[in-house]
């Protein structure tokens, strides 16, 4: 039997607001569904991810810091 308790309290992101709240491409949050780094729902064509997994994925991954460029004058 479903527990329908605990889908009503759950709350899912198209790819593009993941892709938004993220700060990365569309195409990024699908590497990381296909690549099995972020889990999703397929609903016909479309994915949909959960808000929390986004959370946790931010929360657990290392994130490396962005290169810092020199300019050529130093």
């Amino acid at each position: 039997m479903v527990d329908l308790e605990s889908f009503e309290e759950a709350h899912y992101l198209t790819v593009a607001e993941v892709a938004l709240a993220m700060r990365v491409s569309k195409m990024t949050v699908y590497r990381l569904v296909h690549g099995g780094d972020l889990p999703a729902v397929r609903f016909g064509r479309s994915y949909r991810v959960p808000a929390q997994a986004v959370k946790e994925y931010l929360i657990a991954e290392p994130h490396a810091p962005a290169p810092v460029r020199l300019s050529a004058s130093n």
